[in-house]
């Protein structure tokens, strides 16, 4: 069995707002193994993104703890990429430009790193539009290449929050097809945030339940299918598909 990657043990998130204090996670413990994807779904407002944003060290919980590959997270960490519902590709810098970014931030971008941005491009059908502008690439495009921009400074993790949920319902369909190939074929460990039950059950390999605010973890979730090939668009016509499906939107429904 592969190593945990990520510890979460009882995570708890409390704000203090005009109004009092604000509980948003209670008591919330999981792990991830390495190159594994996990979706984290759970009503809106229930405390998913505040879940990820403590992973990524930008939030420091109020309770609890987050270990990255044994040690403690403490801050931000390379090893972790975050992308985000918006692609924030800049319109004034090249697909090239933006893909760099990262690199130029910290001061690692030099030959090798842009021979490995350069064989990211081609790989993932990008390399021909590399001087284009982002107002020049359709949607789906724009979120292949913000995730090659997170690629490129080679994080263990990823955390995708509802990193899809901008784009309309076929485009998005299409697009996690494209990115789950992706992420599964650069062999990357995965958390995503979403509300949308169809899509946690096609890209993960586990699905956590959580209820609404304050989040908590109702249920943990094997998803497992019998294909030869999985995909997030195959998993959507598997026949164990709807089973999962019902069952987690019962759980959900019950703790709205």
């Amino acid at each position: 069995m592969a190593e945990e990657l990520v510890e979460v043990r009882n995570l708890g998130m409390k704000y203090q707002s005009p109004n009092g204090e604000i509980e948003a996670v209670r008591d919330v413990s999981f792990t991830v193994r390495k190159g594994e994807f996990v979706s984290l779904v759970g009503p809106s407002g229930c405390g998913k993104s505040t879940i990820l944003s403590i992973i990524s060290g930008l939030l420091k919980p109020t309770a609890g703890s987050v270990r990255i590959g044994g040690e403690w997270v403490r801050g931000t960490s390379e090893k972790v990429g975050y992308m985000l519902q918006k692609d924030h590709l800049f319109d004034w810098r090249t697909i090239y430009q933006n893909v760099v970014l990262g690199l130029e931030v910290r001061g690692t971008l030099n030959r090798e790193s842009r021979e490995w941005v350069l064989s990211l491009l081609k790989t993932y059908g990008l390399y021909d539009f590399r001087d284009k502008y982002p107002n020049q690439l359709s949607g789906g495009m724009r979120q292949r290449a913000a995730l090659i921009r997170t690629l490129a400074v080679n994080p263990e993790i990823l955390l995708l929050d509802e990193a899809f949920s901008a784009l309309d319902y076929q485009m998005r369909i299409a697009v996690t097809d494209d990115i789950y190939r992706i992420i599964k074929k650069e062999q990357k460990t995965a958390i995503l945030v979403t509300h949308d039950i169809a899509e946690s059950i096609s890209m993960s390999d586990r699905v956590i339940v959580l209820s609404k605010r304050p989040a908590t973890v109702t249920a943990i979730h094997d998803i497992r299918f019998n294909l030869k090939e999985r995909t997030p668009l195959a998993c959507r016509e598997a026949q164990e598909f709807p089973g999962y499906f019902n069952m987690i939107w019962r759980e959900l429904d019950v703790h709205v």
